[in-house]
């Protein structure tokens, strides 16, 4: 599997319903073992997890069934993350 870096950007207002839905979303992904981690900035403005799929097709239908990009309160960006361990 590829890994990919999504980074979310908050887009005032934010609804604060939201933020549990977008954990529950990313709990499930590393029940999944597709989630290797994740986080939010220290400023508060957005956070990014690293997400484990097949192909950036793959990683864009998981990515746009999260609430954060759902529910259009985050700008959300994927880029294809060539690791080295």
């Amino acid at each position: 599997m590829k890994r990919f870096l999504v980074l979310l950007m908050r887009k005032p207002p934010i609804d604060p319903a939201v933020i549990p839905l977008h954990q529950q979303f990313l709990a499930s992904l590393r029940e999944q073992g597709r989630n290797e981690m994740s986080g939010g900035f220290a400023d508060q403005s957005g956070g990014a997890y690293l997400l484990r799929a097949e192909s950036m097709q793959e990683a864009l239908a998981v990515v746009h069934s999260d609430p954060a990009h759902t529910s259009g309160c985050w700008d959300v960006t994927v880029y294809e993350w060539n690791t080295h361990q």
